[in-house]
């Protein structure tokens, strides 16, 4: 990270979240903090009047003609991209639980707001086409470069208003239906299987996967996304698949994902004129459309000839297609869940498996449940058996709390609000940040220590905003069920018959698009 950044820590005693607020006053709560204030009350004349001004809002001054955006440029800038984690923190350290980075080149404010009562209040107050603060990058090849394609329903990714809630509308049936969900516990596990098959003939010599596990592990994610939202198995797990089409589709899913902080913070020039880095983040986006419009079509043609007697016969895609009639409609579903799930799942994966293989005490309490709940190894998985998984699920849960992928979410206001006390302008981008509200002391008990079994129990701070992987509300993540059953399947069939060991230098976490390690995952898998 670059020098000031440096410089600013030497003006901070030693970051500790717990110190970084005064605790507040009230009872300890069981699963969720009971907020000091009420969560869907109106704002009144006399609340706004009593209200601090948007300008004494504390953060990071802008300088004249570069505000603040010269602070992420290379060289001269203070923070890195890839630690932005950390420069969250130190936000909170040094100018409390609310900070303005107002000056940036290109777009909005952006306020961000460590006080989980807060959060969940502009959760519950929200009306039913709330904005998340976009990407927008992806909304001007949706809206402008690519309309021809997108038209008026250009998905759920980066879309907002009446086009997002008609969009959604057409597909969150069948994607959130449970019995839909449990279709699909037999597909992934044949995926996995697969997968474990490839990490066993993987291993070195001394049992250590490869330094680029974290590839293969996008490999997985993507054959399971392929599964669901194409209907096919693309062959990412085939060993001469490293030069092959399901690469190219990882890559440019990386390259979309991880080069938006850079178009959007760092280099936002793109708006203005076209460069480079912009020509390459079409071509990518052209890619994806270009794949998912060859397999809906395959699968269209097939839904053609298909015997159907009910709609349980029915995958999710064919779901969709039946009920549109529009197979633009599932191509946008599908282009969206693979554009957003397969860096994310797998970045979610490389950092629950990494806390699994060095807090081997949690790892073994998860095999011997799993081991509990499937003591016969050759018997298929049930929807059934992985929701008895309590303890394993709870350790998930701690992995997203302590280290959290997304390492935050936010809103745009749509309209003026009084955030912290503070008279807040309709406009600004409301970044809500849990990766630190997470482990702040006054929203969560012992915040340093990792313990699943929190997540089981009825005492102790655990404030339900505090922490919020998949978001809240109407917003809340479209495939966060099948993401939830892809990680339980993995490890109810990983860590059943392996244990996994880390014998490497620690890694430190950074910030591609998502939170996780950096560096080699060099896990040792060893039979139990």
């Amino acid at each position: 990270m670059g020098r000031s950044l440096r410089s600013l820590t030497a003006y901070t005693r030693p970051f500790t979240v717990a110190n970084a607020r005064q605790a507040t006053t009230g009872c300890p709560f069981s699963k969720r903090q009971r907020s000091q204030i009420a969560p869907t009350a109106a704002l009144n004349e006399e609340i706004f009047a009593n209200a601090k001004p948007y300008s004494d809002v504390p953060g990071p001054k802008p300088i004249p003609l570069l505000g603040n955006t010269w602070r992420m440029v290379p060289i001269i800038g203070q923070f890195d991209i890839s630690e932005f984690a950390k420069v969250t923190k130190l936000f909170l350290e040094r100018y409390g639980r609310i900070v303005r980075l107002g000056g940036l080149i290109g777009r909005p404010d952006l306020l961000f707001v460590y006080d989980a009562d807060e959060i969940e209040r502009m959760y519950r107050r929200e009306g039913p086409t709330p904005f998340r603060p976009a990407m927008p990058c992806l909304v001007k090849y949706k809206s402008e470069v690519r309309k021809d394609f997108f038209g008026e329903l250009p998905g759920v990714v980066g879309v907002h208003g009446e086009k997002w809630r008609t969009f959604r509308s057409k597909v969150q049936r069948p994607i959130l239906q449970p019995q839909t969900v449990k279709k699909y516990v037999t597909p992934i596990e044949l995926v996995t299987e697969d997968f474990i098959r490839y990490m066993e003939d993987a291993r070195d010599e001394n049992c250590d996967l490869p330094h680029e596990f974290d590839n293969d592990i996008h490999r997985w994610s993507l054959e399971c996304i392929g599964r669901v939202a194409l209907d096919v198995r693309l062959g990412c797990l085939n060993p001469q698949a490293s030069d092959s089409e399901p690469q190219r589709i990882i890559d440019a899913a990386k390259f979309a994902l991880r080069n938006v902080a850079v178009l959007e913070l760092k280099a936002p020039f793109w708006r203005y004129i076209p460069t480079p880095l912009w020509a390459k983040y079409v071509n990518n986006m052209n890619f994806f459309v270009e794949l998912c419009s060859r397999y809906i079509n395959e699968a269209l043609e097939r839904l053609k000839t298909k015997k159907v007697t009910s709609e349980n016969d029915l995958s999710l895609l064919e779901r969709v297609l039946r009920s549109e009639g529009d197979p633009k409609i599932a191509t946008i579903m599908a282009l969206d869940l693979i554009l957003v799930g397969i860096d994310t799942i797998s970045m979610a994966v490389c950092s629950i498996l990494y806390q699994a293989a060095i807090r081997l005490e949690q790892q073994d309490k998860m095999a011997e449940e799993i081991r509990r709940v499937l003591p016969d190894p050759s018997k298929p998985l049930s929807y059934s058996d992985l929701d008895k998984l309590h303890y394993t699920k709870a350790f998930v849960r701690e992995v997203f709390r302590m280290y959290s992928t997304v390492i935050g979410n936010g809103r745009t206001l749509q309209e003026d609000d009084v955030i912290c006390g503070y008279h807040i302008p309709k406009g600004v981008q409301v970044v809500f940040p849990t990766i630190v509200t997470g482990n702040m002391e006054q929203f969560v008990s012992n915040p340093e220590e990792f313990r699943p079994e929190r997540w089981l129990e009825s005492n102790g701070r655990l404030h339900s905003f505090a922490s919020l992987p998949y978001g809240f509300g109407a917003r809340i993540c479209l495939g966060r069920r099948f993401a939830d059953l892809e990680i339980q399947v993995l490890l109810a069939k990983l860590l059943r018959r392996y244990r996994l060991e880390y014998h490497h230098e620690p890694l430190d976490y950074a910030v591609t698009f998502m939170y996780a390690p950096d560096g080699p995952l060099r896990l040792r898998m060893l039979e139990r």
